[in-house]
């Protein structure tokens, strides 16, 4: 693992999470070709994981790191899933699969993801825990995001939409922990420590380095955060604008905007209730005693 992973698997979160916010907001946007198209990046993506993570367990079998190893053997079995969860759209279209399939099988992929980082603790002083541990709020999105359309189906917009916006947040957080462990941007008084290439720590010479750079973690998060709000804020405003105001995105949970009168079989109701009355307030006064 190095720099150019994390970024380019940065990138490709982004790319993958920016598609499955937008597009699925605007249903009538999407049509086979862009569905096959999407799921065939999803596949080189995953090979993609499965090709870095193979490269670094023959590389902790050469340096005899048996940490190395098994924590790359874990990061293959989660990208072979995540590899499974791509390919069944494309044998959907020659074999009929259930539909809560694909959502059975990401929910697993990312729960499976989330424990991974959870209980990963080479080195309980290094800094790195405390950006995997963040990272961890991008995944737990996408595990909810998932399972809430796996247990309401009428709920797809907006759990499609929650697990792009948790894909995207997953995506520039991996970007910023390439540059706060592989770059000049570590940590003043820490130190990247290689045990091969997928097993390294950040370590600080005191006490106090540490807590700095976990803090400095803390606010680069923060500021991650805050970014993706006012992206997201922004482009589903230039969204609901073009498409005339928030009726489109409305109807896609068949919510009906229009105004619809009141027909006869209503106002029949209405005219033979035995509350139902159009006196006003003057009406009372005609009939008061001496008037």
């Amino acid at each position: 693992m190095g720099l150019l992973s994390f970024v380019f698997g940065g990138l490709g979160f982004i790319l993958i999470g920016a598609h499955e916010a937008l597009l699925h907001s605007s249903p009538s946007s999407q049509n086979k070709k862009t569905k096959t198209l999407f799921s065939i990046s999803l596949v080189l993506f995953s090979s993609f994981f499965i090709l870095n993570s193979t490269l670094s367990l023959f590389d902790a079998h050469s340096s005899n790191d048996a940490v190395g190893a098994a924590l790359q053997l874990q990061v293959l079995s989660i990208a072979f899933v995540f590899l499974f969860y791509s390919l069944l759209p494309l044998l959907s279209l020659s074999f009929t699969l259930p539909s809560p399939l694909l959502n059975l099988v990401g929910a697993f992929a990312f729960a499976e993801e989330f424990l991974l980082f959870y209980l990963q603790r080479k080195d309980p002083s290094g800094v790195e825990n405390r950006y995997y541990d963040l990272l961890l709020v991008p995944i737990a999105v996408c595990v909810f995001c998932t399972v809430l359309e796996l247990g309401s189906p009428r709920s797809g917009v907006v759990a499609k939409l929650g697990r792009g916006v948790g894909l995207v947040l997953q995506g520039t957080w991996l970007i910023q922990i390439g540059l706060s462990l592989f770059s000049g941007w570590v940590a003043q008084g820490c130190d990247l420590h290689h045990v091969s290439r997928g097993n390294y720590t950040l370590r600080c010479k005191g006490h106090s380095e540490y807590h700095r750079a976990r803090a400095i973690a803390t606010l680069q998060f923060n500021c991650h955060l805050a970014l993706l709000v006012v992206l997201v804020v922004g482009c589903f405003s230039v969204i609901t604008s073009r498409n005339g105001g928030g009726g489109v995105f409305l109807d896609n949970f068949n919510v009906s905007t229009r105004y619809a009168p009141l027909g006869g079989a209503e106002l029949q109701r209405f005219e033979h209730s035995p509350n139902f009355t159009l006196n006003s307030d003057d009406d009372g006064d005609d009939h008061t005693p001496g008037g």
